[in-house]
């Protein structure tokens, strides 16, 4: 069933349950006092490297210790004493010495508090922000604490790390100083050095190539530069954002401003709060010269090969350079796929695709309807194949156009309001006055996936009942409406599958309507010359048809932009693993130097710095904490 297919190979991550509430009055609770007493054991089990008695202070059922790269180079989720016991037992005793906790009570939204534990006030407990200390570096956490018989313990503990030392971000306090004042011979200005960098001059080699120069690719690449890390960034799109500029003409993002703000450079107060495709293509071409990125466009990979022995890669390129192909050789260390955390198109290869008479294309080739169908006589006739936000916008903008439009939907789709992700999901967290978004990046990620998940089912339930009529009038239209992996919504069905959702912007409407007309539950035979006949035997005709089918796994694009070799090293990506983490991206892929960068744009700006500490640790020969 869709609302329950994950990625081949992931995990479906179960349904946490939560710890009681507390029994204190909450006007009894000193929740500043009960923070100090816990951190105060805490540090001094972890300078003793007790293991027993660091998972001592967790809950005894239902606890957790999420941790990103401050107990390894990994990202971990233990659940339970003996799973965080195991975990503190694979880092070196005079390591965990090292890890210190301390309170960090400097905003109000960080301080410590007594609060709704499950994020419904359902389950009173006490919740703080924490500044952690390493052998190698310093980040930051969030723990919450439940009551059991009169006791607090720990119920979640997160901890990432944000920060190695000596080679601390080049911002704020370290920022360049931009000029060198007195006499001197030979000197350059900015624009010389900016074109030497953007060149590489002297036959510079950087230390990392990245393929793709989308929002996964410039934040990876800011954030690398930030580090002192040289990287190129290539894509062979003639411009930086032309990959969104090339889509639909109709797209808007639908996650909200507050949501997609982007590292180092925020969006400007005055932006949308849902930003055109257009209006964000132009950002990232502004971004790439506010943050002095190097991007080489028109840029294409002729060959690539990985040396065991240099532990370096060879990556031969063509660059458009004033209408004449430069050839380049590029030695990187290592090379990051940021094509996306998608990967080929997915077109089925229908029987008769080749005969049809009319305009056929995948919608990612799907540039806009054209105002033909506001012809006279009978409109043209555009069918979409697929249900979720593509195939909505699509089919919205052929209706728009004066087209008879049909969504053929194969099986389920998880449907929620904008309104309801604005007012309900997001509410709190990621909206106008909210907390600083690192804060509340967080706070977000500071939830283990099984608990998220648990929180999410409440939340789809709120969402479902905001939008109730809506969603009866897509099930009346013959639409049919999922609920996400075990009722637990979109996020869920994002993390899990990776699509599989729409965002309801206004063709829902046009469908509960009628004004979109559905084809439901039948599975494709053939295409016809004029149209579509389904396994029933029934027809459907049509003088347009766009395939919004999706895309295959990211690890696709790996094969095609790089080779079987590289390949066949590398694991599957996207999906959560059995601690309820996601797969691959981000992370060590099973191949030396090579690396993957996707997502969406909040994604991208949490996990872009994870990943560049990440290589700076291998460029300084740092593992495990060692």
């Amino acid at each position: 069933m869709s609302a329950s297919k994950i990625e081949p190979g992931s995990f479906n991550t179960p349904v946490g349950t939560f710890p009681a509430s507390c029994t204190t009055p909450k006007e009894a609770i000193n929740a500043l006092a009960i923070a100090e007493a816990t951190l105060s054991k805490l540090n001094d089990a972890l300078s003793a490297s007790n293991t027993s008695d660091i998972s001592s202070l967790f809950l005894e059922e239902g606890s957790f210790w999420r941790d990103h790269l401050c107990l390894s180079w990994d990202f971990r989720t233990a659940k339970g004493r003996d799973a965080i016991s195991s975990l503190l037992s694979e880092v070196p005793n005079e390591k965990l010495a090292q890890v210190k906790i301390s309170l960090d009570a400097s905003s109000p939204f960080r301080a410590p508090q007594v609060t709704a534990i499950d994020a419904f006030g359902d389950v009173t407990g006490i919740q703080f922000f924490i500044t952690v200390t390493t052998a190698i570096g310093s980040g930051r956490g969030v723990i919450r604490l439940a009551e059991s018989e009169g006791n607090w313990s720990i119920y979640t503990l997160y901890t990432v790390l944000q920060e190695l030392t000596g080679h601390e971000e080049r911002i704020n306090t370290r920022r360049p100083f931009g000029a060198v004042h007195g006499a001197r011979t030979g000197r350059s200005n900015w624009q010389d050095r900016r074109d030497e960098s953007l060149n590489l001059a002297g036959d510079r080699q950087p230390t990392v190539l990245i393929v793709g120069a989308g929002q996964s690719g410039l934040t990876i690449a800011a954030r690398l530069r930030m580090l002192g890390v040289d990287c190129l960034v290539i894509d062979k799109e003639t411009r930086v954002g032309d990959n969104w500029r090339r889509r639909y003409h109709q797209l808007v993002l639908h996650d909200p401003v507050w949501f997609d703000h982007m590292p180092y450079v925020s969006f400007p107060e005055t932006w949308p709060v849902f930003t055109p495709k257009d209006k964000l293509a132009e950002f990232f071409e502004a971004y790439v010269k506010l943050l002095e990125l190097d991007v080489w466009t028109s840029t294409n990979i002729e060959g690539v090969r990985w040396s065991e022995e240099k532990k370096e890669w060879t990556v031969e390129v063509v660059r458009d350079v004033d209408g004449r192909g430069e050839k380049r050789v590029l030695r990187p260390r290592h090379v990051i796929q940021a094509t996306g955390h998608s990967g080929e198109k997915n077109l089925p290869n229908f029987e008769g695709l080749e005969g049809f008479k009319g305009r056929i294309c995948h919608s990612s080739e799907f540039d806009g309807a054209t105002e033909v169908g506001q012809g006279k006589g009978a409109k043209k006739k555009a069918v979409v194949v697929g249900s979720c936000n593509s195939a909505h916008d699509i089919a919205q903008d052929y209706y728009e156009k004066g087209y008879d439009v049909t969504m053929v939907q194969r099986s389920s789709t998880c449907v929620i309001s904008s309104s309801a992700i604005v007012d309900i999901g997001l509410k709190g967290l990621y909206e106008e006055n909210g907390p600083p978004v690192h804060d509340a990046d967080l706070f977000l990620y500071s939830i283990p996936a099984e608990q998220f998940k648990a929180q999410q089912v409440k939340i789809t339930g709120l969402q479902n009942q905001h939008d109730k009529e809506f969603l009866a009038g897509l099930a009346n239209a013959g639409f049919k409406v999922d609920m996400g992996p075990d009722n637990a919504g979109l996020l869920m069905k994002y993390w899990q599958r990776g699509g599989g959702y729409t965002i309801e912007v206004g063709a829902g409407r046009l469908i509960a309507d009628g004004k979109i007309k559905v084809k439901q539950g039948q599975e494709i035979a053939e295409i016809l010359a004029s149209g579509i006949r389904f396994g029933d035997g029934s027809e459907l005709e049509a003088d347009e048809l766009v395939f919004a089918t999706g895309y295959k796994n990211m690890h696709t694009q790996t094969r095609r932009i790089f080779g079987d070799e590289v390949a066949d090293r590398v694991d599957s990506v996207w999906g959560l693993n059995a601690e309820g983490e996601m797969r691959t991206i981000w992370q060590k892929t099973g191949h030396p130097g090579f690396w993957f960068m996707g997502g969406n744009l909040a994604l991208c700006r949490y996990y872009s710095l994870l990943l560049a500490l990440q290589i700076v640790g291998v460029e300084e020969g740092l593992n495990h904490l060692s």
